[in-house]
């Protein structure tokens, strides 16, 4: 029995530390705003606001108390099959950062947010519309969350605004394996990439440029020291894993040969 011990001992130390290497994950690594205080206050001055973008979709409903009145300026489709309500067409940035509007014509939307496109139509329609009421909405908001989360994908947004909490909530949040150190967020301003980093595990995440997403941003999420050693220790775990089983053939054989 002795023996048979004094034989498998080296397989089974080698697959023990294998895989409590592998599992190992420091606390400072998963959790999030670790020197935020208790009932510590952070005044957001950071607020984001939407910019519309080349080859955002935007929705613009004019209407006034004269309803008649408004009808030029708002663009419909025909209707469709079974519905008597027609559907109204929205309007895709240019390469120049324009829409083309009714009567008005080629506006530069491109850098407006949607208050500012609200007050500059508001003018240009008072001299057409009496107190113009005029509905902006960004119809493609939309943010992509891959890598170390539960549900990578790309994700609709309701509303004007979307922090990176939001968007990894929506993806079921990092996995355990996620580096929540330096998260990366890749921006694109009219076809030029601009790759931000951040950190999740501090406080000042919470002021940083890239806390409020904006339409079409990619978040990535790394994977951690865990993960990293996990993946490098596959085939160094498979050949314990068939040391082991040699060892254990061989032993057992030796054993019912020496019986």
């Amino acid at each position: 029995m002795r023996s048979y011990y004094i034989l498998l001992k080296p397989a089974i130390v080698f697959l023990l530390a294998g895989l409590f290497i592998s599992s190992c994950a420091s606390k400072k690594d998963v959790v999030y705003f670790q020197n935020a205080g208790s009932f510590e206050t952070i005044v957001d001055k950071n607020k984001s606001t939407p910019k519309f973008k080349v080859d955002d979709v935007i929705s613009i409903h004019v209407s006034t108390l004269d309803k008649e009145a408004s009808v030029p300026f708002n663009l419909f489709a025909g209707t469709e099959s079974g519905n008597l309500t027609p559907t109204q067409v929205d309007y895709l940035v240019d390469e120049s950062g324009e829409i083309d509007f009714p009567v008005i014509g080629k506006i530069k939307v491109a850098g407006l947010s949607p208050d500012e496109l609200r007050m500059k139509l508001r003018n240009d329609l008072n001299e057409f519309l009496k107190d113009p009421i005029i509905n902006i909405r960004l119809r493609n908001f939309s943010v992509t969350v891959l890598g170390e989360v539960n549900r990578p994908g790309t994700y609709p947004v309701v509303g004007e605004q979307i922090t990176i909490l939001e968007a990894l909530g929506l993806a079921g949040d990092m996995t355990i394996k996620g580096q929540r150190k330096n998260v990366m967020v890749i921006r694109d301003f009219d076809g030029t990439k601009v790759y931000n980093r951040i950190d999740l595990t501090r406080k000042e995440a919470l002021t940083s440029p890239v806390y409020y997403l904006t339409q079409n941003d990619v978040v990535y999420v790394e994977p951690n020291r865990s993960a990293t050693t996990a993946s490098n220790l596959d085939n160094r775990a498979s050949i314990a894993v068939s040391i082991a089983s040699v060892l254990i053939t061989s032993t057992v054989i030796l054993l019912t040969r020496i019986n």
